[in-house]
């Protein structure tokens, strides 16, 4: 096991993060956090519902107070929101933390993972496929220059099909070890 080790996961809706993070956490031997999780179980609210009783101002300021508690946390491999690290100082704080990773993936492959599960993302639940392509194309160039900021870019086009996901986890782990 990697001494002491946080590692934060970041990357647009639908790149990956969670599905990652519990795999990378199972073999890395660390413990696996989901932060919009955790926002759910401290408010008893699902992400889509305080977002739409609080607004979005509202929720980036929950999800900030959230990432603060869990930057205490050692041995952990955290899943964060697609905006996380776009709002306050949240980029500069996971890099000064942990090891931060941008699961990078083309719009083209997040419109065909987003489209049949919009209704659990706030953000896009009310649009159609091409209206979904335009959002993330505007919103994904605005993310980017947060997103670059990471430790590590793992290119996460295909990242479920094609070769083996395991084979492509260790390829990851090969590159984000010390």
């Amino acid at each position: 096991m990697i001494d002491k080790q946080k590692f934060f996961l970041i990357g647009y809706m639908g790149s990956g993060k969670t599905t990652v993070g519990k795999q990378l956490a199972r073999e890395l031997n660390l413990q696996f956090m989901d932060l919009d999780l955790f926002i759910e179980n401290r408010y008893h609210k699902s992400i889509s519902a305080i977002f739409e009783e609080k607004g979005e101002a509202a929720f980036r300021k929950i999800e900030r107070k959230a990432l603060m508690e869990m930057l205490d946390f050692e041995n952990v491999v955290i899943s964060t929101g697609g905006g996380t690290p776009c709002f306050f100082d949240n980029i500069d704080l996971m890099n000064q933390s942990g090891i931060t990773i941008y699961l990078k993936v083309s719009v083209d492959e997040l419109v065909e993972r987003l489209k049949n599960a919009k209704q659990k993302r706030p953000l896009i639940k009310n649009k159609d496929s091409e209206e979904i392509k335009d959002y993330i194309t505007a919103n994904l160039g605005k993310r980017e220059q947060f997103y670059n900021q990471a430790t590590f870019i793992f290119e996460s086009n295909n990242f479920f099909t094609n070769e083996n996901f395991k084979d492509k986890i260790e390829r990851l782990i090969k590159n984000i070890k010390p």
